[in-house]
C-alpha cells in the first residue's frame, strides 16, 4: 500500500517510491529503502516535506540489545590478552623453527581457536588490537595480525567456523620460514637488491617445509600458508600458480598479508593509512596480482574507517573509531580524546557521526602527532 509520510514520520527501513511535497526541485535517482538517519537528514536539507512509501516493502529491523560499557571494556581487555598470548606462542614457534625442532601445534590450535571465538562474538575487539603494534616486533605481530584479518574476512564471507579455524592456523604459521632469512635482509630499511629479494622469497619454501613436518597440521592450513605470495597472473612464488590454481582461501590470505604489511609501522618505516592501503590493493587487483572481487569484499569487511583506527574530525579533534554504522559506513561512532589545535588531551566524548554536523576529514596514525597508540587505548579503557 502506497501512503504519504512527512519527514518526521519517515524511519530507517521505509521504502520511498517518490517525493510527495517539497519546497525545491529535488528528485530521487531511484526508489529505495531508507538505510540511515543521514538519508532522512539529506532529504530535509533538500527541503523535502513528505514522500510516498510502499508499506509492503518496509524492512523491520531486528531489535539489538546494546552492550553496556562494562561488556565492551571486558571484550577489549580479553582481546588484548589474546593478542599478547598469540605473540608469546608465535615467539615459541619461531624459536622451534630456528632450532630445527618440530613445531608444537597444540598451543597454536588453542590460541587461534580463542581468537576465532572472540572474533565470531565481536570482530571489532580484536580488530582494535591490530592497531596497537610495537615497531620492533613486526615479525611476531604480522603473523598474528594476518591470522586475525583472515578470520574477520572469512566471517564476513560467511565461511563455516570449522574451516575458519584451519585458515586461522595456516595464517598464524604462514611466515615461520622468515626465521631462516638473514637479519640484514629481513630487516633492511631500503629496497632489496635482486639478489637479496631472491633470498627473501625463499622464506615461502622454508615455511612450507617447516609446516609440512608439523604433526597434526591440516591440508587446508598448509595450503593457505603455501599460497600467500602467489599471484593471479602467475608471477607469484614459490610455485608460480596462476588463476584457478590458487584457491579462494589462498587469494584471501594474499590480500590479508599485503594489507597488514602496508599498514604496519616498523622501526624504519611508517605504515600507510587504511585508505592508502585500500587504494594499493585496488591497483594490485587491476594488475591481476589479486582477486578483484575479494579485494572489494575485504574493503567492505574492514570498513572505510576500521574499528580501532584513528581519525581527524572537522572540529580539529582526534577520535578513535569505536563502532561502524552499517547504514552509513563513512560516519561511524567514534570517541574523541585529543585537540589537534591545542596539542593536548581532552575529556573523552562519544560521538555518533550520523547524528552531528561534525565529520571525518581523514584517517590518521598516532605517530603523526607523536602519540603512543598503546597509551591511547589504555587511557580510553580506564575512562570506560
Amino acid at each position: 500500500m502506497i501512503v504519504e509520510k512527512t519527514l518526521s514520520e519517515l524511519v530507517v527501513g521505509h521504502y520511498v517510491t517518490k517525493i510527495a511535497k517539497q519546497n525545491s526541485s529535488f528528485s530521487l535517482s531511484a526508489p529505495g529503502h531508507i538505510k540511515s538517519e543521514a538519508v532522512i537528514n539529506h532529504l530535509k536539507s533538500k527541503k523535502v516535506l513528505s514522500v510516498f512509501i510502499d508499506e509492503s516493502k518496509t524492512l523491520v529491523a531486528k531489535p539489538k540489545l546494546p552492550k553496556d560499557k562494562a561488556t565492551i571494556i571486558a571484550e577489549v581487555k580479553e582481546a588484548k590478552e589474546i593478542f599478547e598470548q598469540s605473540k608469546a606462542i608465535q615467539k615459541e614457534v619461531f624459536a622451534s623453527a630456528l632450532n630445527g625442532t618440530t613445531l608444537d601445534l597444540e598451543p597454536v590450535i588453542e590460541i587461534t581457536n580463542k581468537s576465532v571465538d572472540a572474533i565470531f562474538n565481536n570482530p571489532d575487539s580484536l580488530a582494535c588490537m591490530i592497531n596497537i603494534r610495537e615497531k620492533n616486533e613486526y615479525l611476531l605481530e604480522h603473523s598474528v595480525a594476518v591470522s586475525v584479518y583472515i578470520t574477520i574476512f572469512a566471517r564476513h564471507l560467511k565461511i563455516s567456523k570449522k574451516i575458519v579455524q584451519h585458515l586461522s592456523i595456516g595464517a598464524f604459521l604462514h611466515d615461520v620460514g622468515k626465521i631462516m632469512i638473514p637479519d640484514e635482509i629481513l630487516n633492511k630499511p631500503g629496497k632489496l637488491t635482486d639478489e637479496e629479494f631472491t633470498i627473501m622469497k625463499t622464506h615461502a619454501s622454508h615455511s612450507i617445509d617447516i609446516i609440512k613436518k608439523t604433526p597434526g597440521i591440516s591440508k587446508l592450513s598448509l595450503q593457505i600458508a603455501a599460497q600467500h605470495h602467489e599471484k593471479i597472473n602467475g608471477f607469484g612464488y614459490p610455485n608460480q600458480l596462476k588463476g584457478d590454481e590458487i584457491t579462494r582461501y589462498g587469494r584471501m590470505i594474499a590480500i590479508c598479508d599485503i594489507f597488514d604489511a602496508l599498514t604496519a609501522t616498523r622501526v624504519y618505516k611508517k605504515g600507510f593509512t587504511h585508505a592508502k592501503a585500500f587504494s594499493i590493493l585496488l591497483e594490485l587487483a587491476k594488475q591481476n596480482h589479486l582477486d578483484s572481487g575479494l579485494v572489494d569484499e575485504f574493503i567492505k569487511c574492514v570498513g572505510t574507517f576500521p574499528v580501532g583506527s584513528l581519525v581527524q574530525l572537522n572540529s580539529k579533534k582526534l577520535a578513535i573509531v569505536e563502532q561502524r554504522n552499517d547504514g552509513d559506513i563513512t560516519n561511524p561512532k567514534v570517541r574523541s580524546f585529543y585537540s589537534v589545535k591545542l596539542n593536548h588531551f581532552l575529556n573523552t566524548q562519544d560521538i555518533d557521526l550520523t547524528d552531528t554536523e561534525d565529520f571525518i576529514v581523514k584517517g590518521v596514525r598516532a605517530e603523526d602527532f607523536d602519540l603512543d597508540m598503546n597509551k591511547i587505548i589504555e587511557m580510553l579503557l580506564m575512562q570506560g
